[in-house]
């Protein structure tokens, strides 16, 4: 039997009563006559249930999920969280209240401008200065960004769905706690290994012993379709070049959550615009987050720009909270690969999100714990008490870890990326974007060659003309498109 995670309809309508609450969306009537009719109270945490619930039950599971999408969202809550595409296509008036702004700067820098430049997209670099001065500069940083996005994501393969304490328990058993290189199942306890399975994809590929290169994740997928899409349309693409792109290069299995939702609505009809909107209830999730670096590493001290970029890419899935993310993820890409400070980084992604908004507040949170004098166990334990009772894949509580593990890094490679790990959730997505920040602040030079070698400068992919492709080289097509952006800048 085929149960299709983050698709069948009884499966979906738990997250959906859980997202609409937490937006403070009143669902209780809608809660009530699924729970009469025996629908499941808890969320599937991985997607999908066992068994399809009668057919019945599915077909209620439906006419409630278009109910709950027409449950409106507070308006004190869109006030401080901008959800139409007028509020969020300009990335540069999304921090619109002064007395706001002044509460968002990372330590080093204001939430208007980190220290190399404005907050809504002053340069703060170009696309042949990088730090040093030259365009092997940057191809060092941006080849950094590359290596350190796959080596942060393969650490978190294996480990991704097991819970913090069975990361640190695999780790002791294999002698490799604090975490400093890849997983291995080399020395493990049997009652350890039964107790926290490894993730059954990544297994074969993931571990010390049988790394062979970087294996195909939709942490790096996502990257080349973008890479793809600034090659073959320019920075002028719309959301419905992001659409086609997809359905043209991504085959429906590689695709999770709200990316499948929007995915499935194309097929069914919907135009791009509204594919994310309708039965989806993943909308504030981090899948849109992953999508969104290159944007970055091609507009090199333009924040403005990058997030710009990922805000059309983000919205074919994801609202509010989960552009946020893309916009974050995009703008602190695009001050990496030519600053030097991780906090100047952060302050760079906090000045494109609108500064009341609950992705602020959880970045604000783990900045804080990274500068504290707690021990790191004690700064992601408060984070699990903020944040613990999202799903492991929301955006809040991975990028309150991410937020804390690059704080507490001060931008050393090893310990973003171990640390992002070691704290459970998503552990591949958020190690790759912590690797993809200080792989850009370090440079593919100075990157540990620990982390580096394993990769084999090679990447497996299903997205057309990508597979076995170097790391190496797209740093090069990255490069290029940088320098036509600069181009283009210059000319207007």
């Amino acid at each position: 039997m085929l149960r299709l995670s983050w698709t069948q309809p009884e499966d979906l309508l738990p997250h959906a009563l859980v997202a609409a609450q937490l937006d403070g969306r009143d669902v209780t009537a809608i809660r009530d006559r699924w729970l009469a009719a025996g629908g499941a109270e808890v969320a599937p945490v991985n997607g999908a249930t066992p068994q399809p619930a009668p057919e019945g039950v599915r077909a209620l599971a439906r006419e409630l999920l278009a109910a709950v999408d027409e449950v409106a969202v507070p308006g004190e809550l869109l006030a401080v969280e901008p959800d139409s595409v007028a509020s969020v296509a300009s990335v540069a008036e999304l921090v619109e209240a002064p007395e706001a702004r002044a509460s968002t700067g990372a330590s080093t820098g204001s939430a208007t401008g980190a220290s190399t430049g404005s907050a809504t997209g002053a340069s703060t670099g170009s696309a042949t200065d990088a730090s040093t001065g030259s365009a092997t500069a940057l191809y060092d940083r941006i080849h950094g960004a590359w290596l350190g996005r796959a080596a942060g994501c393969l650490l978190g393969k294996p480990v991704e769905k097991i819970p913090r304490e069975g990361i640190r328990a695999i780790a002791e058993s294999t002698g490799n706690w604090p975490v400093a290189g890849y997983f291995t199942e080399i020395g493990l306890d049997p009652e350890v290994a039964a107790a926290y399975p490894w993730n059954r994809r990544s297994r074969p590929t993931s571990l010390v012993e049988n790394i062979d290169g970087m294996p195909e994740d939709d942490d790096l997928n996502f990257p080349l379709i973008a890479l793809d899409l600034l090659e073959r349309v320019g920075a002028g693409f719309t959301t419905d070049d992001v659409a086609q792109s997809w359905l043209a290069n991504l085959p429906g299995g590689r695709v999770f959550t709200a990316e499948r939702i929007a995915y499935r609505n194309l097929l069914d009809g919907y135009e791009p615009e509204v594919a994310g909107l309708y039965g989806n209830p993943f909308r504030d999730w981090i899948g849109a987050q992953i999508r969104t670096d290159l944007y970055g590493w091609a507009s090199p001290g333009d924040p403005a720009r990058a997030a710009a970029l990922a805000v059309t890419d983000a919205r074919l899935s994801h609202g509010r909270n989960g552009l946020y993310g893309a916009a974050f993820a995009a703008a602190a890409s695009a001050a990496a690969v030519v600053g030097d400070s991780v906090d100047d980084v952060i302050a760079a992604g906090l000045a494109v999100v609108p500064p009341l908004s609950r992705y602020a507040t959880a970045i604000r949170r783990g900045v804080e714990l990274g500068h504290s004098t707690l021990t790191d166990e004690q700064a992601i334990d408060a984070i699990y008490a903020d944040y613990g009772h999202l799903h492991w894949v929301h955006v809040l509580n991975n990028s309150a870890l991410l937020a804390f593990a690059l704080t507490r890094s001060r931008g050393d490679f090893a310990t973003a990326v171990t640390l992002a790990v070691s704290g459970g959730w998503d552990t591949d997505s958020t190690g790759a974007t912590a690797g993809s920040i200080c792989g850009a602040l370090a440079g593919a030079s100075a990157l540990p060659r620990i982390w580096i070698e394993p990769l084999k400068n090679r990447l497996a992919s299903s997205i057309p003309g990508f597979d076995g492709v170097g790391f190496d080289e797209l740093a090069r097509r990255t490069v290029a498109l940088s320098a036509v952006a600069e181009r283009t800048e210059g000319e207007r």
